[in-house]
C-alpha cells in the first residue's frame, strides 16, 4: 500500500540478499532534478555484480534501489529545469551507483542532465533497454574512436547488449562493420548489417588476413576484455584505434606499439559517479533518439515480462546467460 508520500520499491540490504519489497519515501526533486515516473527498468550486467557485491567500482553502499536504466514519465521538475515539463517521457541512465537511488522503484529524482525525450517509435520497455549500452557504444566509436565513413570496424562482442548497438551505430556512420560472435549468433549479427566472424572457428591472425588483406581493422571495439583485449591489439590496423569496455586486466602493449596503434578506455559511470559530465550523456541520449527515430537502431528486448514482485526471477533470468536481449523490469504495471 502506498500514499502520495510514499512509493514501492525493491531494495536490496545486503550483497546477494532476495530484494526487500516494499514502501519507501517518495523523492522530491531538488534543483537540477526531475522527478519521474518510473514505467520500466533494465537489468545490466553490471546491476547482478552489484547486488553480488562483486562491483566495488560503482559505489554504491547498501541498503540501496538498484537499477541504473530507466524509461518513465516526467512528473514535477525542480528548480532550474527547463528542458523538461510534467508529462514528457523520457529514458536515461540515472542512478543505482555511486549513491544515487536506482530505477527499481515507481519513482525517481534525478539530475535532468542525465535525461533525453524517450524515442516516439519506442515502448517504454524498450526505451529502458536503451541507456547504458548507447552511451558505452557511442562513447567508444564516437567520443574515443571518431569513426567515420570507409573504415573497416571490428566489434568484438556484436551480440551483446553494448556489441549490437556499436554494430548499428557504425553502420549509421558509414563503416563497413566486423563483429565476432559465435555460431548461433551468425544470423542476428548479420541482419544487423555486419560480418560475422566466429572466433571460435576462426584465429584472429585468420580473420585478419581474410577480411583486410592482412593489414587489419582501422578501429576495433573490444565488449568483452581478458583476451578478447589482447586480440583486439593484434587486430588493429597500422595507426588504428582499440577501445575496450572492460580493460581492466594485465595486457601486453607490444602488438599495438608496434602498429603504431593507439587505446582508449570506456568508464561510463564516471559522470554519475563524479557528477562531471552528465550533461554530455544527456546529449548522447538525444543522439540514441534521432537514429532510433531515422530506424538506424533497434534495441533487442528479451520478451519476457516482469515486475517489481518478480525481480529477482528477473535477475536469475540474466545471470543464467539464456536470454534473447535485455531483460527489463515492468515498474508500473
Amino acid at each position: 500500500m502506498t500514499s502520495a508520500k510514499t512509493m514501492q520499491a525493491a531494495i536490496l540490504d545486503s550483497p546477494g540478499a532476495a530484494f526487500r519489497i516494499g514502501p519507501m519515501p517518495r523523492p522530491t526533486p531538488q534543483p537540477g532534478q526531475v522527478l519521474v515516473r518510473i514505467e520500466a527498468s533494465a537489468v545490466n550486467p553490471l546491476d547482478t555484480k552489484i547486488r553480488a557485491g562483486q562491483a566495488a567500482h560503482a559505489r554504491q553502499p547498501l541498503p540501496a534501489v538498484l537499477g541504473i536504466d530507466l524509461a518513465g514519465v516526467v512528473e514535477t521538475v525542480g528548480d532550474g529545469v527547463t528542458a523538461f515539463r510534467q508529462g514528457d517521457e523520457v529514458y536515461g541512465m540515472t542512478g543505482g551507483v555511486g549513491g544515487l537511488q536506482g530505477s527499481l522503484a515507481q519513482y525517481a529524482a534525478v539530475d535532468a542532465d542525465l535525461l533525453a525525450p524517450k524515442p516516439a517509435n519506442l515502448t517504454m520497455r524498450e526505451a529502458a533497454a536503451i541507456p547504458l549500452i548507447f552511451i558505452t557504444a557511442w562513447e567508444g566509436l564516437v567520443d574515443r574512436a571518431a569513426v567515420h565513413s570507409h573504415q573497416k570496424v571490428l566489434i568484438q562482442g556484436g551480440a551483446g547488449g553494448v556489441g549490437h548497438v556499436a554494430i548499428q551505430i557504425a553502420w549509421a556512420f558509414g563503416a563497413e562493420v566486423f563483429a565476432t560472435g559465435s555460431a548461433a549468433s551468425k544470423s542476428f549479427i548479420e541482419r544487423l548489417g555486419a560480418v560475422a566472424i566466429d572466433y571460435r572457428q576462426m584465429p584472429v591472425e585468420n580473420y585478419v588476413a581474410e577480411f583486410t588483406g592482412g593489414r587489419g581493422f582501422d578501429v576495433v571495439y573490444d565488449t568483452v576484455g581478458g583476451t578478447t583485449l589482447d586480440a583486439s591489439f593484434n587486430a588493429v590496423g597500422r595507426f588504428g584505434h582499440v577501445v575496450s569496455a572492460l580493460g581492466w586486466d594485465t595486457h601486453a602493449l607490444a602488438p599495438l606499439s608496434f602498429r603504431a596503434a593507439t587505446y582508449s578506455g570506456v568508464f561510463t559511470l564516471l559522470p554519475m559517479l563524479t557528477g562531471e559530465g552528465r550533461a554530455h550523456h544527456g546529449d548522447i541520449l538525444r543522439e540514441a533518439t534521432r537514429l532510433i527515430e531515422a530506424g538506424k537502431v533497434v534495441p533487442r528486448v528479451d520478451p519476457r515480462h516482469f515486475t517489481l514482485s518478480t525481480v529477482d526471477e528477473a535477475y536469475r533470468a540474466l545471470e543464467s546467460k539464456d536470454t534473447t536481449g535485455k531483460i527489463v523490469v515492468d515498474i508500473h504495471e
